[in-house]
């Protein structure tokens, strides 16, 4: 599962990949100053494991991580191949989700690839290449489903045929895919089976100056408003603040520096676990002496599943999960005091894991 961060040229992609990886992309004042996609891979802050740590003094602290892809920026034109459009569009077609960066700063010496600041027709801009690659799309699968549904009589056919005018009659609107929503399981299949641009969940990254990053300004309100009834999520964050608080050595000079912004966590953190969550990924948890170390599940997985995670044999043996929920575990403080008061759930093959869930496997291979 990956996040690919996209946006016009010099909107501080790269910085804010830069902030959040330990992978040092090239960040300058010209366009296209990235060219090939970068991936990184960070760690998602959890505050849970470092209180069961002090607990159970675990050898060491895991923590879930997700991946991240710096993509080269995107102009007018980039769905018929204009700049590094084909490129672009193929890095986003292998992402699961868009953070899509957009620059809400005046600054006279960073160049703006359309010569002005804003960042709404920024969005539009994007937004409409990506929206036309999908037309693309559906159009040249159109082609070949139509006739199976009109003439054939193919059933499966029929309903993609549907989906796809659905689809495009969004698009056509110039609305994204993901505003569309499917009523049958057939249909919902149908269209995950395309894989459009647009029907990624996107998050909205408002890029802004250090005066702002705790208040916004009046290109946020306005990004704000654009993406009312878009099914979207939006962060102001200040990707030159967060590039100096990652020069910093200490933990408490950074918490200063917080503080002294008038924040109470740092954007980075703040982006990752939106991202996390952007994913639709949670974290069940392992807690013992050798390790306590978050495990990246999908929302709605069952027990058996999230055995499979760390190990493929704990799936396929899988008898049942002893499951003790955080709150208890720290109310609490050890295992065996949580099963001594009776609060050690059971669970079998049907249980749907929750976030945050200690979870300790039985099985038999």
């Amino acid at each position: 599962m990956k996040a690919g961060i996209v946006g016009l040229p010099n909107v501080g992609k790269s910085t804010l990949f830069n902030c959040l990886s330990s992978a040092k992309a090239q960040a300058a004042n010209f366009p296209f100053c990235t060219i090939d996609a970068q991936l990184g891979q960070v760690s998602v802050p959890d505050e849970r494991l470092t209180k069961l740590a002090e607990l159970v003094h675990p050898g060491r602290i895991v923590p879930a991580v997700c991946d991240i892809v710096d993509i080269a920026g995107l102009v007018k034109g980039a769905s018929k191949g204009e700049g590094l459009g084909n490129q672009f569009l193929a890095n986003i077609r292998e992402c699961d989700a868009i953070i899509h960066v957009l620059r809400c700063f005046d600054n006279g010496n960073i160049v703006h690839v359309d010569g002005s600041v804003n960042p709404v027709r920024d969005k539009e801009i994007i937004d409409m290449e990506l929206q036309l690659k999908d037309l693309e799309t559906l159009d040249n699968r159109m082609k070949r489903v139509e006739k199976a549904a009109r003439v054939g009589g193919d059933k499966q056919a029929r309903i993609e045929l549907d989906v796809i005018e659905a689809y495009r009659k969004a698009l056509l609107e110039g609305r994204s895919a993901r505003t569309v929503t499917f009523d049958s399981e057939d249909e919902a299949a149908a269209a995950k089976g395309l894989f459009l641009l647009t029907a990624k969940p996107v998050l909205y990254v408002c890029n802004v100056d250090d005066a702002s990053a705790s208040t916004g300004n009046a290109y946020t309100e306005a990004v704000s408003k654009a993406i009312e009834g878009e099914d979207a999520e939006m962060l102001i964050i200040s990707a030159q603040t967060e590039a100096d608080i990652a020069e910093l050595e200490s933990y408490e000079e950074k918490q200063m520096f917080l503080e002294d912004m008038g924040l109470e966590e740092s954007g980075c953190n703040r982006l990752i676990k939106a991202i996390y969550h952007l994913l639709t990924l949670q974290t069940f948890i392992t807690a013992g002496e050798m390790e306590v170390k978050a495990w990246t599940f999908r929302r709605g997985w069952k027990a058996p599943q999230c055995a499979g995670v760390i190990h493929t044999d704990f799936e396929k043996g899988f008898i049942r999960a002893e499951v003790i929920k955080y709150e208890d575990y720290i109310k609490y403080g050890s295992e065996a005091a949580v099963r001594e008061a009776g609060k050690m759930g059971v669970e079998g093959k049907d249980y749907v894991v929750q976030d945050g869930d200690i979870m300790h496997f039985r099985f038999n291979v």
